[in-house]
């Protein structure tokens, strides 16, 4: 559910390199969790801006040894991380985890300066890449929320480097992003992304942007190296997961704020329903303000005029909507700009009225009907200008229940929408854990190819050097026959195919039998050798 990741119920695992624990221990704190455990101590982390990559280099040592580090040449960095992990990397496999912060866990004072910006989206992708546990990597940055995606050799060691990272291109301690930060793993995180795109982790319920912005890391990842086949499927997935719940739902319809009550209520009162033709005017723009501004916006009103104080903040909204117009006017060509007006929107501060029966009384009327939205609070417009010919006037009070309607019938449609998830998840899990055969497929096709290949050469050498070409060839196909014949079942049964009934556990169970049989290598070795190629390019 969306809630997972509110503060009454968010994981946050807290690193302590100086903890005393010998092993692991789980500590409930209210309704969190903090995981303390004791890492390889860090000697040093350094990274070359120069080159444009930052590689963290994490050089570990035997706490038993502190010398262990100089003595490179007897000992390699890829000993001391499997003799200090105590068999660590036989239970832990690659996969998939989130380290983030949104709205729910950290003020915007500590998401603002982990921010990145779109242009150093491919860099940082690199750089988080180049750390020694990490495979492949995306970044989903929103001024709601910085959430990292990794595909981690070792999920302890990945949080470890990922959230060094994060403090080294930020400047915020490790420990203020260890207390604010919320940890997901495998079908936790899968389940997460895809609610995050369905907007079911948004401020406002089911808003539409988040959607954009998920695709758009999709877009900046396409060639980056590192974002791969697993990160580049669940970001994909995400997508159509997203477009499902709002199609499916409709959980981005109705109006959730009270500023886009107001816009919503206004429309379904002017002709045709469209802010096209209407002259529209909004007064005050502070925060308020500019929420009716956006929505209007939203709605496809063009044209504006904005009553303020000051001009400064109308530029503001002005420069972040260029293809507006809109037309700043100060307080005192209020009553002019309301008499030129067919809707006008108050949301001031003012604790006095700004619009009385007698003042409207004297506008010149509008060509069909004049409408006053008030969302002011005190109200901006007295209540009984509603009595003035060809007047409406509607307050915070009516919109409430427009607003609280809403808001039932999203979370009904946010329910709908968890059970969409869940068929999601399961069937990307199942194809994310059905690439773990690929290996294996791959190592016994090539086992089985090296022995033919042996067999028909050893054939040819007794047969002696008169064989024609032609019987060569079909030799070659008969031999070619045979393998493809024998290793039919064993493939069949390593592929995921619901025609034939297979459930994934048992294709699982299938690979590490022919593994065990044939003498394939194991994914332990298969980890080692990723662990070993990684440290060795950092090293370069």
């Amino acid at each position: 559910m969306a809630s997972s990741l509110l503060p009454d119920s968010s994981m946050i695992i807290n690193l302590h390199s100086n903890s005393t624990a010998s092993s692991s221990s789980i500590a409930p704190i209210g309704s969190r969790i903090r995981v303390d455990f004791k890492p390889l101590t860090v000697r040093s982390l350094s990274s070359d801006r120069r080159s444009g990559c930052g590689h963290i280099r994490c050089q570990a040592q035997s706490d038993s040894d502190p010398r262990s580090v100089s003595n490179s040449s007897s000992v390699s960095a890829l000993q001391m991380l499997k003799t200090s992990a105590a068999g660590r990397y036989t239970k832990e496999k690659s996969g998939i985890m989130v380290i983030g912060l949104s709205f729910h866990t950290a003020p915007v004072e500590i998401r603002e300066k982990l921010s990145i910006p779109e242009a150093d989206l491919p860099q940082a992708i690199s750089e988080l890449c180049a750390l020694n546990h990490i495979e492949e990597a995306a970044v989903l940055s929103t001024c709601n929320r910085m959430e990292i995606y990794v595909v981690s050799l070792s999920q302890h060691r990945g949080v470890k480097e990922v959230t060094e990272w994060m403090s080294k291109v930020s400047g915020v301690s490790v420990s203020d992003i260890r207390h604010h930060q919320f940890l997901l793993y495998e079908k936790e995180a899968t389940k997460h992304l895809f609610e995050v795109s369905a907007g079911l982790d948004s401020l406002v319920l089911g808003e539409g942007q988040i959607l954009s912005q998920v695709k758009h890391v999709v877009k900046v990842g396409q060639g980056v190296p590192g974002f791969d086949r697993k990160i580049s499927g669940l970001f994909k997935h995400a997508i159509t997961v997203g477009k499902r719940v709002r199609t499916e739902t409709n959980i981005s319809s109705g109006s959730v704020s009270v500023s886009s009550a107001a816009v919503e209520l206004a429309q379904m009162k002017i002709p045709e329903n469209s802010y096209a033709s209407v002259r529209v005017l909004v007064v005050g723009a502070g925060k308020m303000g500019k929420l009716v501004i956006k929505h209007l916006v939203a709605k496809g009103c063009k044209n504006m005029v904005v009553v303020n104080r000051s001009e400064d903040r109308v530029s503001a909204i002005r420069e972040e909507f260029k293809d507006v117009e809109i037309v700043y006017q100060p307080f005192s060509e209020l009553m002019s700009c309301a008499s030129n007006s067919d809707v006008v929107f108050t949301c001031t501060a003012s604790e006095t009225l700004l619009f009385t029966k007698d003042q409207v009384q004297t506008l010149s009327k509008a060509p069909t009907q004049r409408l006053f939205v008030d969302i002011s609070v005190p109200r901006n417009v007295e209540s009984c200008v509603s009595d003035v010919e060809a007047t409406q006037v509607y307050n915070v009070d009516d919109l409430k229940e427009v607003v609280e309607a809403n808001k039932k019938d999203r979370l009904r449609k946010a329910e709908e929408a968890q059970l969409i998830i869940s068929d999601e998840v399961r069937e990307f899990e199942a194809w994310k854990d059905s690439l773990e055969t690929v290996p294996t497929i791959k190592k016994l096709r090539a086992y089985a190819e090296r022995i033919r290949a042996s067999e028909m050469e050893k054939c040819l050498a007794k047969m002696g050097s008169d064989v024609s070409k032609k019987n060569q060839k079909a030799i070659h196909e008969l031999s070619k026959g045979i393998v493809n014949k024998l290793l039919h079942g064993p493939m069949q049964h390593l592929r995921c195919d619901e025609t034939e009934g297979r459930f994934l556990n048992e294709i699982i169970e299938n690979m590490h039998a022919l593994n065990r049989i044939f003498g394939l290598e194991m994914e332990i070795s298969i980890l080692e050798e990723k662990i070993r190629s990684k440290m060795e390019r950092s090293q370069v």
